[in-house]
């Protein structure tokens, strides 16, 4: 038996990986449980930050999949190999504009593209932009082993008598990303004590704001979008994910995990993927899906998922290259050669 699945074939947003949104994280302070830290990835190839491109983290703290805070990267265009960054908060009714709003919290903080962070503090918040290593953890060949591309996309279960897929190799140990990172008080956050988060970028084409990319659950975009559904999805709003993509969901995991309908919506339920936002009560320790760290294998979380616990663990280890302080993620790798 082969299912259909589409999930690899997808391509940076308009072919640009400076729009790519990679990966969202929330967890505690190690150094102050107090405080939460937000992380949100971009750009694999790590050079620049797009600069007409906005970078925002959005926060519903009461539940109605609502933006209540949004902080909002600007970057200046990168001269002499240098690029500036602006932060702004804005709050409330005003956090759901689709230009940055509110306050500018932070104003041309040197973008840190070296080994050296540039940490910059505006009153209880600390922020940080800049290239750091990749903490994700992937078997690219692995990924590709579940898949016979011969005739489309086919999701093979390795348990009806094939070998395992995974080879064993980390294919992210030498992978960068530029990363924005805020940590701040739990309690400005406002949630009670969960709040849900995503990440969104939007860039200016002939003078209009599109929105490119988004990010909740990880690689829940990736593996449930087809090319036909990924540019709308990644311009949509949490708020309205359950009405628009629950078929699309429930229609997937029929093929990967013979899901029947009922079990697809209670799993899905269950995990929290509808709407696709990262949900985290700091009361409780961070570890997906409550929040994410960078030691949550979110590859092994989403196939067994999508399975329904039918493909193996992958074995792989979380890099050991991440910090215990701020900004978290290690300095970058140099470049190749």
């Amino acid at each position: 038996m082969s299912n259909h699945f589409t999930g690899l074939s997808l391509g940076p947003p308009l072919g640009d990986q400076r729009l790519d949104l990679c990966d969202l994280y929330a967890f505690q302070s190690p150094a102050d449980a107090t405080r939460t830290v937000i992380i949100l990835n971009a750009n694999p190839s790590a050079d620049e930050f797009h600069p007409d491109a906005l970078y925002r983290l959005n926060i519903d703290n009461d539940g109605d999949c609502l933006t209540d805070l949004a902080f909002t990267f600007v970057f200046a265009p990168k001269r002499n190999g240098r690029q500036t960054a602006s932060v702004f908060l804005a709050k409330g009714a005003e956090a759901r504009s689709v230009e940055p709003a509110g306050a500018e919290i932070i104003a041309d903080a040197e973008v840190s593209l070296g080994a050296m962070p540039n940490i910059v503090r505006s009153g209880v918040y600390t922020i940080f932009a800049g290239s750091r290593s990749d903490a994700f953890f992937f078997d690219y060949d692995g990924i590709k082993n579940l898949f016979d591309t011969s005739g489309g996309r086919n999701f093979t279960a390795p348990h009806l008598g094939g070998k395992s897929p995974w080879t064993g190799k980390d294919s992210n140990t030498e992978a960068n990303v530029l990363s924005m990172a805020i940590e701040m008080p739990t309690a400005a956050l406002g949630g009670k004590p969960a709040i849900r988060i995503w990440g969104r970028c939007s860039v200016r084409r002939d003078g209009k704001l599109v929105h490119v990319d988004r990010a909740g659950h990880p690689s829940v975009s990736s593996f449930f979008n087809t090319d036909d559904t990924k540019e709308e999805y990644n311009a949509s709003e949490p708020v309205n994910d359950r009405t628009r993509w629950l078929e699309m969901f429930i229609h997937l995991m029929g093929h990967t995990g013979n899901y029947t309908r009922e079990e697809a919506i209670a799993a899905i339920d269950a995990h929290g993927l509808l709407p696709d936002m990262l949900s985290f009560d700091p009361s409780r320790p961070a570890q997906y899906p409550n929040g994410r760290v960078f030691a949550d294998d979110v590859i092994n979380h989403r196939l067994s998922f999508l399975s329904k616990g039918d493909i193996p663990p992958d074995g792989l280890k979380p890099h050991d290259d991440v910090l215990a302080v701020f900004p978290y993620l290690g300095p970058p790798h140099p470049p190749a050669g």
